[in-house]
């Protein structure tokens, strides 16, 4: 749509904050729909947390169409290469907060930038943090749309439901697995397709919850 003179610094600027919004709503859209769940779940199957948990990266994240959420930004302008470089920022900014090592920052910082504090709260899989703090570089976009939960008790690291191995394999494809075991019961194609596409935890006769079915069930 337009011609982008990348030697211009704000356009730098927009892009950063463009690619840590896309980041959010890819990230948001990796808990939320089961289709993406079940590349990123590798990365919350860890019951550690520390730096090694950061490498514990999807296989299939852009065979699943990953990718495609950054398109938007190709077609304002932006080169590929300039999309890529600012991911790969984003992705080694994440690494260093995947520690225990460090408590909060002061303030402004934690209000502003996701830290380590708040990606504790991201990989617990206590009630009260799944699906919380999404964010990428920055935590504005958790606070805006109402995903934010600041670090309360320590949290219980790993799946809701552990895998119980370490076999890289078996943790890479374990969801893609539980999806074909789904999707050949004697269902309907419509619940075939929500095996896909609606929320982890969703299922055609009630056996297992989505996280807002369990919270609906709480308030009653």
């Amino acid at each position: 749509i337009f011609e982008i003179d990348l030697t211009n610094a704000w356009f730098w600027v927009f892009l950063f904050f463009a690619d840590d919004f896309t980041y959010y709503w890819h990230h948001r859209a990796g808990h939320e729909i089961r289709w993406f769940w079940a590349s990123h779940s590798i990365h919350h199957s860890s019951e550690k947390y520390n730096l090694s948990t950061a490498l514990r990266q999807t296989w299939t994240g852009n065979l699943g169409g990953g990718f495609l959420f950054w398109t938007w930004l190709l077609l304002l302008g932006y080169p590929p290469e300039a999309v890529f470089t600012m991911q790969q920022i984003s992705l080694l900014y994440q690494f260093w907060i995947h520690t225990e090592a460090i408590d909060r920052f002061p303030r402004p910082i934690e209000w502003f930038f996701n830290t380590p504090s708040h990606h504790r709260v991201h990989h617990g899989s206590d009630f009260k943090y799944l699906d919380k703090n999404h964010g990428g570089t920055l935590i504005i976009w958790d606070r805006c749309f109402g995903t934010f939960q600041i670090e309360e008790e320590h949290p219980t690291y790993g799946l809701t439901t552990p895998i119980n191995t370490y076999n890289p394999i078996r943790i890479a494809f374990f969801e893609w697995v539980q999806i074909v075991k789904d999707l050949r019961k004697p269902i309907s194609w419509k619940a075939r397709w929500m095996y896909l596409f609606a929320p982890p935890g969703w299922s055609h006769d009630g056996a297992t919850q989505t996280l807002k079915q369990a919270k609906q069930q709480l308030k009653q």
